[in-house]
């Protein structure tokens, strides 16, 4: 994950995909999209960064469900920068919602991943 320092709480800062076969489906994204994968060693096998065609900046990750993001659901996941992603925890499961990931470390920050109460997740995330 990049950095982030700049952007504010509330902003979706990250977007990733993980799902069991990432070097099959990151070549579906290349062809439909056109972004241009670029390898991450990930301590025995590869995940990837997606780059868009034209600036060739990151766009967004495409990841193994392997280890730690085992338990990751198959769907594009939006992170969410929040003050802290403990309190964010238990406020989502106050108010009748799931932490179905988490919180743990990544990178230099901690994340979890949250179901809400109508089913829809999303993940958290705090530098």
């Amino acid at each position: 994950m990049c950095e982030h320092d700049h952007e504010h709480n509330g902003a979706i800062i990250w977007q990733d995909l993980t799902v069991a076969n990432a070097a099959g489906i990151k070549n579906f994204y290349a062809d439909v999209i056109g972004w241009k994968p670029r390898t991450v060693e990930m301590g025995g096998y590869l995940d990837y960064e997606m780059l868009s065609p034209g600036s060739g900046e990151v766009e967004a990750g495409i990841c193994h469900s392997k280890g730690e993001n085992s338990n990751l659901p198959p769907q594009w996941l939006v992170y969410i920068k929040v003050e802290n992603v403990e309190e964010s925890a238990e406020k989502c499961k106050n108010l009748g919602g799931e932490v179905i990931d988490g919180p743990r470390k990544l990178g230099e920050g901690t994340f979890c991943v949250i179901k809400d109460p109508a089913g829809a997740v999303a993940a958290l995330y705090q530098d």
